[in-house]
């Protein structure tokens, strides 16, 4: 089997996806434009052959890239980046070259478009908030007027929280449509409840090989918009409502052979037509892992290696790695270097040292959505997860 494998060296922890493949008799060729003198070891270890590309934005390239691959190696079996950034160009490669392991560029659409999954919330029976997808300045007006404010502004076409807004009053309103940006824009209503995620890797039938659940915190628009501290935490186990709407909506979108992130709001306040509080509402899809190094967090969490279980998905279209039965909270408290703390690294050290199971200073392309540094710790349950949030990114007060 032929897997080429899209900017393998980028986030950093990538590289256990290429080095499980290997493991388990996959022929891993990577593309990407970093220099191969820069690869990890371990990467390095992993590939066959690495192709470097001056610009992964260009096309014409990545083709060339993967034609090459193909005239050496053979049949190309899997295309695949992990990475929501480059979905769309994954999927171009794969129709081009009849790659079918992975979606095409019609079956794409519904993943990266925030108005496009509404259908298929609809069609899995997933309540997700009122969309409005922006065309002019007067009816955004009137979908205000059926709402309320406050609503929220994002990209159609978005990754993360990146250039999204709350709207409050009219005021933000106006300073908004002066400044439409020249992409396409989608309003939603604003709904108040804690955000979790249903995490899973899927078989070519959409069925859950391994589940998880993270507890994110309430606003990542706000911590992005406001350089505050990220902290959240994937938990031991998993309501079994959460669970239930997560696999009807990997169902409904089709996510079959893959790494799914899917983010639900738990309602702390009851809202017509959603639910009661405690329900979950559909808020979006990512067809790829959860960022950072919440892979790794849930194999901390779990007492699991998802990277293997991932790599078992792809070779053999099942899971052969046993479930451990050891489940555990497991939370990250991430700080930034502009802030003066409370705790030194070495306080922390010193009080959490037993439980604390990675520490690293994060890549600056991470900066505006993370920080610089980040702790990951086991955690009894919910409330030791919260202490640690707490003692971490404790500031202190400015005189």
């Amino acid at each position: 089997m032929n897997f080429i494998f899209i900017s393998p060296q980028f986030p950093p922890i990538y590289w256990s996806f290429c080095d499980r493949l290997k493991r388990n008799g996959v022929n891993v060729l990577g593309i990407g434009d970093s220099a191969y003198e820069s690869l990890s070891d371990g990467l390095k270890g992993a590939l066959t052959e690495y192709y470097r590309v001056d610009n992964m934005e260009d096309y014409g390239q990545m083709y060339r890239a993967v034609a090459f691959f193909a005239f050496k190696y053979g049949k190309i079996d899997w295309i695949e980046s992990n990475n929501e950034y480059w979905l769309e160009q994954d999927a171009r490669l794969r129709t081009d070259f009849n790659v079918t392991t992975g979606v095409n560029t019609q079956e794409v659409a519904c993943f990266k478009s925030k108005w496009g999954m509404k259908e298929y919330y609809k069609k899995a029976g997933v309540p997700t908030a009122r969309c409005h997808k922006i065309t002019t300045k007067k009816a955004a007006a009137e979908f205000i007027k059926l709402v309320g404010y406050p609503v929220i502004v994002k990209p159609d076409n978005g990754v993360g929280a990146e250039a999204t807004y709350k709207l409050e009053n009219d005021a933000d309103f106006e300073d908004f449509f002066n400044h439409l940006p020249a992409v396409q824009y989608v309003m939603e209503e604003f709904i108040t409840g804690d955000i979790y995620s249903y995490d899973a890797i899927t078989n070519s039938k959409c069925e859950p090989l391994f589940e998880s659940m993270t507890a994110w915190p309430p606003s990542i628009m706000d911590i992005v918009n406001d350089k505050l501290d990220l902290a959240y935490y994937v938990e031991a186990g998993m309501p079994e409502k959460l669970r239930k709407l997560g696999r009807a909506t990997a169902k409904s979108f089709g996510a079959r052979s893959r790494f799914i992130h899917l983010e639900f709001f738990k309602l702390k306040v009851a809202k017509e037509g959603l639910g009661k509080v405690g329900d979950f509402v559909g808020l979006e899809v990512n067809m790829r892992p959860a960022g950072s190094y919440t892979p790794d967090m849930m194999n901390f969490a779990h007492s699991t290696d998802v990277y293997e279980i991932w790599a078992e998905m792809v070779a053999y279209d099942e899971r052969r790695l046993p479930e451990s039965g050891e489940d555990h909270f497991c939370v990250t408290a991430d700080r930034r270097d502009m802030y003066d703390y409370v705790h030194t690294n070495e306080e922390i050290f010193e009080k959490y040292g037993d439980n604390i199971v990675k520490y690293e200073r994060l890549p600056a392309i991470w900066e505006d959505q993370m920080g610089n540094e980040t702790f990951i710790a086991h955690a009894a349950d919910r409330k030791a997860a919260n202490e640690f949030i707490k003692f971490v990114t404790a500031k202190k007060k400015s005189k």
